[in-house]
């Protein structure tokens, strides 16, 4: 009995990370891997969020960076409402990605299609928040 309580642990943990828009088509299945990975999370709050096309446009534009080949997996989500007062359920959305290490972030800086991304979509915002993390 404890194998199979060891083996599903096991698998549960490997599974957790697919929840996430996998990129690259590898799925974080380890501490380590989670550990050594760089996080960039960008919070956006549109100008007009109730606005169709203008979401549908930003939408477009911030899937065309999951063609960038440093990026290792990339989560793509809008807010959950709560009444808690340390969660913060202001933004329109939340964009997370996962590379190897700085550089690989750095190159992602100044790729040709975040720079697209930017020029065809910052006119949406009004704000934008960005938490970098390395473990």
């Amino acid at each position: 009995m404890e194998d199979r309580r060891n083996f599903v642990m096991k698998i549960a943990a490997g599974m957790a990370p697919k929840g996430y828009m996998s990129v690259s088509g590898q799925a974080i299945s380890n501490d380590d891997q989670i550990k050594n990975l760089f996080v960039h999370h960008v919070f956006f709050w549109l100008k007009k969020p109730e606005n169709k096309e203008e979401r549908i446009q930003f939408e477009k534009g911030i899937q065309s960076l999951r063609a960038i080949p440093q990026i290792q997996s990339s989560h793509i989500g809008n807010p959950v409402e709560s009444t808690r007062k340390v969660v913060d359920d202001t933004f329109t959305y939340s964009y997370m990605t996962f590379f190897r290490n700085n550089e690989d972030q750095t190159i992602y800086q100044t790729h040709p299609l975040h720079l697209q991304f930017i020029e065809d979509c910052q006119h949406l915002w009004e704000k934008v928040i960005v938490y970098d993390a390395a473990g």
